[in-house]
Parts: C-alpha cells; sequence; structure tokens
C-alpha cells in the first residue's frame, strides 16, 4: 500500500524533520519510521565518544508522528504540544539505528487530540508516552 510522504502531512523539514516514512496508517493509528545515518548534527556532541539520540529528539519524533495522524484525519498536521505525561525511557538510540514508531488516537474533544505512542528500535521498546496536541491555523 502506498502511505502519502510525511513532508506531505507536517510542515517540518530537515534538519528538524524526524521521520523518514509511514509504514502503516488507518483511522486512529499510525507506525513510521526513521532511519539515523549516524552523521546527524546532534550524535556531535551529545556524546562524543559515545553518542545517543537526546531523549526531547525522541519525543519529537513521536509528536510528529502524532501531528501526520492529525492531518491525515483533519486536514492540518501543524499544533503544539500541550503536555506530556508518563514519559520513559528504556533503552538508548545510537547511530544506524532505525526507529520504529506507533501513535494511537485516545481521544478528541474540540481542537485537542490525546495521543499515546511507543518508539522501539530492533523491536525492543525505547521510549513510551502520552501526549495532548491542540489543532492550531497556521
Amino acid at each position: 500500500m502506498d502511505y502519502p510522504k510525511i513532508t506531505d502531512l507536517i510542515p517540518q523539514r530537515p534538519p528538524f524533520l524526524f521521520v523518514d516514512k509511514i509504514t502503516n496508517l488507518s483511522e486512529n493509528k499510525i507506525s513510521t519510521s526513521l532511519t539515523l545515518s549516524g552523521n546527524e548534527d546532534f550524535f556531535k556532541g551529545h556524546f562524543p565518544g559515545n553518542p545517543i539520540m537526546p531523549g526531547v529528539l525522541l519525543q519529537e519524533a513521536l509528536f510528529q508522528t502524532g501531528a501526520a495522524l492529525m492531518s491525515q484525519k483533519t486536514g492540518t498536521g501543524l499544533g503544539v504540544v500541550t503536555r506530556v505525561q508518563n514519559a520513559k525511557f528504556k533503552n538508548m538510540v545510537k547511530p544506524q539505528d532505525t526507529l520504529e514508531m506507533e501513535v494511537e488516537l485516545v481521544d478528541s474533544l474540540a481542537n485537542a487530540s490525546f495521543m499515546k505512542g511507543t518508539t522501539r528500535v530492533n523491536g525492543k521498546i525505547v521510549l513510551s508516552l502520552e501526549f495532548a496536541v491542540a489543532s492550531i491555523q497556521g
């Protein structure tokens, strides 16, 4: 099945785009991926000699995945994160890893979407969290 390009759904662009492709998309759930080359700028300083992807960027990748789901449902992938809770970092992400991300829409109310997301590398959870996003007009 062909899915839309991520750049057709959300406004982020390199170097602040943390989703390579959409791998599955349904009404209330989306799966995406990101393969890290190891040449990303954040690896140069976080941490030299032992590079790991910053947790805040792992969260951003899930937020971008959620924005793509919102865009598919509502026509706008522009939103602001209003709440993050129950974030659990379980493993580190290294150069050449492929992030496998899944976000599910749990509930929505007016312009607010409540989601939960999980990121895996090689089948192992590296991050799970719940977040809320408010859709805004660009």
